[in-house]
């Protein structure tokens, strides 16, 4: 067995706590951080010197504005989060709050489709 190997299985047989109180021991045996080893490690890793970035996996739908025909709005809204009418109302009425959230690009662009049909001014963040 190989010394490299030999390190990996003791490094693998630590607990967490253990392996927190290694860390702390090597930053200040050799004077580094663990946080900057993780930032210079990131760029190489990217390949053209750049940190990988992470997709964005959900995404919320916020509604600006109920635009000239908000009834209709207020109808779509209700059928897309289950509201009741007054909610709904209030919910375009107020503008700037958030229909759904937490939902797929896929959806996202479907609902945005949606209320913007209907003359909404819609965000997907």
């Amino acid at each position: 067995m190989s010394k490299i190997e030999k390190i990996v299985d003791d490094l693998s047989s630590l607990t967490v706590l253990e392996a927190a109180e290694l860390a702390k021991a090597l930053e200040e045996k050799w004077g580094v951080s663990a946080a900057a080893a993780v930032a210079v490690a990131a760029p190489a890793a990217g390949g053209a010197g750049a940190a990988p970035v992470e997709e964005q996996t959900e995404f919320t739908v916020i509604l600006k504005s109920g635009g000239d025909k908000k009834i209709n709005v207020i109808k779509e809204v209700r059928a897309i989060t289950g509201l009741g009418l007054k909610e709904a109302k209030d919910l375009v009425e107020a503008g700037g709050k958030t229909v759904k959230e937490g939902i797929s690009k896929d959806e996202a662009a479907k609902l945005k489709k949606q209320l913007e049909d209907q003359g909404a001014v819609v965000e997907v963040k």
